[in-house]
């Protein structure tokens, strides 16, 4: 009975507690270190978590720019310029817009040069064609994507005419390809389990590309030269995929999100890229040369000079106007003419004033031909000696030729007998027969009685026949004014008298 009466009270004990604590709101004790520390990382993952749905990803920035001529250096300019707008834009990715046969090899080098250490990833949309010098540098890029229908390689160096060079060139160009293979380094595969390293560009099939005698298995015959189709690229590794634009390039490499600026040519770099066109620069260099010559024929300041000065104009405005002429190479050229002219008109012979005149100008001349930008390269040893031989045999040659042609064009103009002569020069003969005397003789005047206008000091003034001339004492004798005297003599243009 007492243990019945004990569960009773405990019970409505119980009912009563219950009832309170939903009657009133209960008290909320403030949380322990432990809680707050165990709970922060739940909180800032839900703040993490919620951040990250509202806000975008960032569109990459995508910079593409042309080659679509032949390689020449105006092609190394727009690639320097155009790598340097991709850098200050802070770029994700640069493409490559190729459609080249070729050009000149050194300039193709320089580029090659400078896409291998630029600091961001480089695709080449090969836009139908990337020959020679266009597989070389297409080759360096991190990248190749090529349209349907496009073909890369064939890479041996011609001269002008097409014609295959000696094969010392192509040992080079070997070279070139090869090492440029070799850049990307090597990659595993895996094959019945078993992983091996393989390079990532055969560098056997760079070579292949110059060479008609190196043969590949199962790629390329000997005696034939070789070039890929997209599919043969794609499948030995020289192409990382098809595309017909440049969004197909992005989306086959995985890029989803981004935004292009594409670099457009103006007029502006089509005439700096045909006055710097290695002919037009010969050319400007014998207007230089020629119409310097011809003024220092001809004394005073004359058409020679004014041609002069529109060919050093067309020669050095281009290079300025791109950034390439630096102010040494002007003032070395300006220097070195000053030479020259004051070895000619002040020092006898010619001496060290003037072989220093001529180092001066032709090296002035020859390096505001080359891009400033890669002769940083020359310490490395990466920079080939024919970006520096190129530009000096180019002034060298045309100095050489102005001259010449400078000489033979005078002794024919200024001193032979022609047609053009008579326009461009004073050639008229002026003879005594046809009245043209460099003073009066006056021999009819011997004999004659005079009156002295001035004193004879031995020489003076004397009047006869109504007019006054230029006369002497005879003898050496002062003879006093309005004195008569006889003329005795005339001599160049003076008459000599004696006191009658």
């Amino acid at each position: 009975m007492k243990r019945f009466l004990l569960l009773l009270a405990l019970a409505g004990a119980g009912s009563f507690a219950t009832t309170e604590l939903r009657g009133v709101e209960p008290e909320r004790s403030e949380p322990t270190t432990e809680q707050l520390s165990a709970e922060e990382p739940a909180a800032a993952q839900t703040v993490a978590a919620e951040t990250f749905a509202t806000e975008t990803p960032t569109a990459k920035k995508v910079y593409v720019f042309p080659i679509r001529e032949d390689i020449m250096p105006a092609t190394v300019r727009l690639t320097a310029k155009c790598l340097e707008q991709a850098a200050a834009m802070e770029a994700d990715y640069i493409i490559v817009n190729m459609n080249t046969y070729g050009g000149l090899l050194d300039a193709a080098d320089s580029i090659r040069t400078m896409l291998q250490h630029v600091q961001i990833p480089v695709f080449t949309f090969v836009n139908n064609q990337a020959a020679s010098a266009g597989a070389l540098i297409a080759l360096a890029t991190d990248s190749i994507y090529m349209r349907p229908g496009a073909s890369i390689g064939a890479a041996s160096v011609v001269d002008g005419n097409g014609e295959v060079m000696p094969d010392k060139y192509q040992s080079f160009m070997r070279s070139m390809m090869r090492s440029t293979a070799e850049a990307h380094g090597k990659v595993p595969v895996v094959e019945k389990g078993d992983t091996t390293w393989v390079w990532r560009r055969n560098p056997r099939i760079a070579e292949a590309m110059v060479d008609p005698s190196i043969v590949v298995g199962g790629i390329s015959e000997e005696g034939k030269v070789l070039t890929f189709t997209p599919d043969e690229a794609i499948e030995w590794g020289y192409c990382e995929g098809r595309a017909s634009s440049v969004e197909e390039v992005l989306s086959a490499a995985g890029i989803d999100n981004y935004e292009v600026t594409e670099y457009q040519t103006t007029f502006l770099d089509a005439l700096i890229g045909f006055l710097t066109n290695p002919v037009a620069q010969g050319i400007f260099i014998m207007l230089i040369i020629g119409g310097i010559y011809f003024e220092l024929q001809t004394p005073g300041v004359g058409f020679p000079l004014a041609v002069a000065i529109i060919g050093a104009m067309l020669y050095f405005a281009p290079l300025y106007v791109e950034g390439l002429l630096a102010n040494w190479e002007l003032i070395t050229f300006i220097a070195g003419i000053i030479l020259i002219i004051l070895e000619i008109f002040v020092t006898p012979g010619f001496g060290i004033l003037g072989i220093t005149g001529i180092i001066a100008v032709i090296t002035g001349l020859a390096f505001a031909l080359i891009e400033t930008g890669v002769l940083k390269y020359i310490p490395t040893g990466e920079l080939p000696a024919g970006v520096i031989i190129r530009p000096f045999m180019i002034v060298i040659i045309s100095t050489a030729t102005a001259f010449i042609l400078s000489v033979l064009l005078g002794n024919r103009f200024l001193r032979g007998r022609s047609v053009l002569r008579n326009k461009l020069v004073l050639a008229a003969d002026m003879t005594a027969g046809e009245g043209y005397v460099s003073h009066e003789t006056h021999h009819n005047l011997v004999g004659c009685t005079a009156v002295t206008s001035t004193q004879l000091r031995p020489a003076g003034k004397i009047f006869i026949d109504g007019k006054y001339c230029e006369a002497a004492s005879d003898n050496g004798i002062f003879i006093e004014k309005g004195v008569t005297v006889t003329i005795t003599r005339t001599e160049g243009g003076v008459v000599y008298c004696r006191e009658s």
